[in-house]
């Protein structure tokens, strides 16, 4: 009998080493959103863009080419990327609605998260804030959404609040002009900046990026799901003089001249056209886009402090790593500036995910979309998730090149009120939409005009091509692609 026990222990050596192994530990995530930024970063072609933090997450991960926001405002794009519901489920339009008044049981991917044992917290402004008024607050926050939130405020609202410069349009002389000595509240909705005498860990930026450092120090066994939501690009465009204005001299960034007779070949219900914008000198273009680009790589160098973090703790190799922003955003181009559009530069979005088992230093061209990121986080951490109007991008974190037929959708309102809106325009609100393959942008205004891009050979979409015969297929294959609404 005694010869059977060397056979029976040998039996049992496989099941004594799986019960000794522990679970592989849940993927963390961290998810780093940025506000009114474009695809202008180095990794994504901007030959002036310093932003080295940012490249070297994309040469980790996936860079996705063609990745498009739900709307082009914070609050209905911020809503729609954090539960998965695009603007029309969720009847948000513009940053006055929280999104729980019209649908109170919609489940926030940070609720998903928390449902599979996620420390969930959020630091900055990951749903809408008023900027600059509601730094430091809750703003139109979604409390359920997390287990811990944190708002850090820096002198950018305190110190710098009155030095801050903006355009103002002065109907008299008619020109714009650029003032100091402004309230708070004046300086978020229209162009304005400020050179900073202030260093990086004295503006809100810098004081999120310690935070999250903090948080990420102090991360125990559970794991958790970090937001980072940072300020930075928008107005006001506020960032230390030294060293990030000092990249930028005015006489090298990129003023975009307009075509003569362009505005005639799109409707007049695709440009939000603002007084103080339009009659702006080039001397005040360039000190804009120096100020933009300025704090775009601010921006950069708090995300690369949390990154840098995150590898010196050794997470790196645990946690899904995504860095979005809530819309694109334009400098001029096509007359226009800020959001609010359907062009390709206010629709589209940078969209980097680094992730445990993905492809890395890949770059993807298939269209997708933020209401994407949803189902894109739960299924690749692993956690159950609630049906949403998104589709998880696994497939093309794995491999960037995977069959993929599913367009990009964006829309945006137009008249129905003052302002942006573009009341002038139209007497009723109309929603425009645009649909985004690999090759054509279509957008519909209603009744009020259409525009074609054929971005294989017209990338800065200057020839509409919505009229043309010879292009009527492409148009009724794009149109059906729409909501039925249109």
């Amino acid at each position: 009998m005694y010869r059977f026990i060397p056979v029976i222990a040998l039996l049992l050596i496989p099941s004594l080493l799986h019960a000794e192994t522990p679970p592989a530990k849940k993927p963390n995530v961290l998810l780093i959103v940025s506000d009114d930024l474009g695809a202008r970063l180095g990794c994504y072609g901007d030959p002036l863009m310093k932003s080295p933090n940012l490249d070297k997450l994309a040469a980790r991960g996936v860079r996705f080419a063609n990745a498009y926001c739900q709307f082009p405002l914070c609050n209905p794009s911020r809503a729609s990327f954090l539960t998965g519901l695009r603007p029309d489920t969720l009847k948000v339009y513009e940053n006055a609605t929280q999104f729980r008044k019209n649908i109170p049981d919609a489940q926030s991917v940070g609720q998903t998260f928390q449902k599979a044992g996620y420390d969930v917290a959020r630091v900055g402004k990951l749903y809408h804030y008023g900027v600059p008024a509601q730094i430091g607050t809750d703003g139109l926050d979604d409390e359920p959404t997390w287990n811990r939130r944190f708002n850090p405020a820096g002198r950018d609202v305190k110190e710098d609040k009155d030095k801050v410069l903006r355009t103002e349009y002065d109907p008299m002389e008619k020109k714009t002009i650029v003032k100091d000595k402004n309230e708070l509240n004046q300086t978020g909705g229209t162009l304005s900046w400020l050179a900073s005498e202030g260093s990086d860990g004295e503006h809100t930026d810098g004081k999120i990026a310690d935070k999250a450092i903090e948080l990420l120090a102090a991360a125990g066994d559970k794991p958790f799901f970090l937001a980072i939501g940072f300020f930075r690009p928008h107005t006001p465009y506020v960032a230390p003089k030294v060293p990030y204005f000092g990249f930028y001299p005015q006489d090298k960034v990129p003023v975009w001249v307009e075509p003569a007779g362009w505005r005639d070949t799109v409707p007049k219900i695709a440009l939000n056209l603002k007084p103080d914008q339009e009659h702006m000198t080039e001397a005040q273009k360039r000190e804009a886009v120096q100020a933009y680009y300025a704090s775009t790589s601010f921006m950069d160098a708090q995300a690369g402090r949390v990154l840098d973090k995150l590898d010196e703790l050794k997470l790196t190799d645990n946690t899904i790593v995504v860095f979005i922003s809530d819309h694109g955003y334009q400098l001029g181009e096509h007359a226009q500036w800020q959001k609010m559009c359907l062009f390709e530069l206010s629709a589209r979005v940078p969209m980097i995910i680094a992730a445990p088992g993905g492809a890395k230093g890949a770059v993807s061209t298939r269209p997708v979309e933020l209401v994407d990121l949803h189902a894109t986080l739960a299924d690749l951490a692993g956690v159950a998730a609630p049906k949403t109007d998104g589709t998880s991008l696994r497939p093309l974190v794995k491999d960037p090149a995977a069959a993929w037929d599913k367009p990009a959708i964006t829309q945006v309102t137009r008249g129905g009120g003052a302002g942006r809106n573009n009341a002038k325009a139209e007497s009723k609100r109309v929603m425009g939409y645009s649909v985004r393959t690999e090759q054509y942008r279509y957008t519909q205004w209603g009744a009020s005009g259409a525009e074609l891009y054929d971005h294989a050979a017209d990338p800065a979409e200057m020839k509409n091509l919505a009229a043309d015969p010879k292009y009527a297929a492409v148009v009724a294959k794009l149109k059906a692609l729409l909501p039925p609404t249109n």
